[in-house]
């Protein structure tokens, strides 16, 4: 059954990338409601395969990486569409539901077989550190495509093109503080999720910080929105410098949490 959920989901996450981005190039003004009701169907049977997949082992699998990247496209999914019921931004979509999208894909792409969970970890600390580091991906995802958007209709803008794309755009001010406003708050749950990784980390192999190379990866992810967040607070920055800190970090943390986990060996690496 979490299966069945599981594809119908995928075609569910396919179909609104697609309408999405009909409704960005084409004139139709009822694709984007109905790409965000595909969605909202998609993101309902994601909730109930990854329940389904719970009731089936008694807990929920966080240490394989279809399950991994199954429950960050859900985060992605779930944050985006309470940001585009905030801002009526269905542009925004065309840049986000993408991303969970390919997800998706490759989720499917690993193997889904339940295994065993480490007792060490099956704790509430693992799930909290667990979920608010989807949820801080999730939200620097959005604020990484309010900043494509941004340098997109910057550009456009420059260049004096009025064509059908920059009509569809939200205005820079507001793509502006959906970047500052996800920051906000990713940035508290990123900060969050380190600290009770390394208490968690303490406790079970007796030091905080091992060199890992996840662990790294984290801090220089962590430094990055750091770096932003004061730059935006401290310094004023807005627009084009924030927008292009912001591409790189969601870029950093891709690549950290997939290209990290699966291709250098370590305590966070996948099974």
């Amino acid at each position: 059954m979490s299966q069945l959920l599981f594809y119908l989901t995928l075609a569910s996450y396919g179909v609104a990338t697609l309408m999405y981005l009909i409704w960005l190039l084409r004139s139709s003004e009822g694709t984007g409601a109905i790409a965000r009701r595909i969605l909202i169907t998609g993101c309902i049977m994601h909730q109930l395969s990854i329940l389904h997949r719970y009731v089936a082992y008694g807990h929920f699998q966080i240490t394989n990486m279809h399950d991994a990247l199954s429950f960050c496209g859900l985060a992605i999914v779930s944050i985006y569409l309470v940001v585009e019921n905030r801002y009526k931004v269905h542009a925004l979509g065309s840049f986000v539901t993408p991303v969970a999208f390919l997800m998706m894909l490759g989720s499917s792409a690993m193997a889904q077989d339940l295994a065993p969970l480490d007792p060490n970890l099956q704790n509430i600390w693992i799930y909290m550190h667990t979920m608010l580091a989807f949820g801080s991906y999730a939200l620097f995802t959005v604020s990484g495509g309010a900043a494509v958007m941004y340098l997109l209709l910057s550009h456009l803008l420059k260049t004096k093109y009025l064509g059908q794309i920059v009509q569809k755009l939200p205005s820079l001010e507001k793509l502006d503080d959906i970047g500052q406003r996800c920051l906000n708050v990713g940035f508290p749950m990123l900060t969050i999720t380190l600290i009770i990784g390394s208490l968690v980390a303490t406790q079970r192999w007796g030091s905080y910080w091992s060199w890992e190379p996840k662990q790294v990866w984290s801090l220089v992810i962590w430094s990055v929105y750091a770096l932003l967040l004061n730059g935006r607070l401290v310094l004023g920055w807005r627009g084009k410098r924030a927008a292009l800190l912001s591409l790189i970090g969601i870029l950093l943390l891709m690549f950290g949490f997939i290209g990290i986990n699966l291709w250098f060996p370590g305590l966070h690496s996948f099974n």
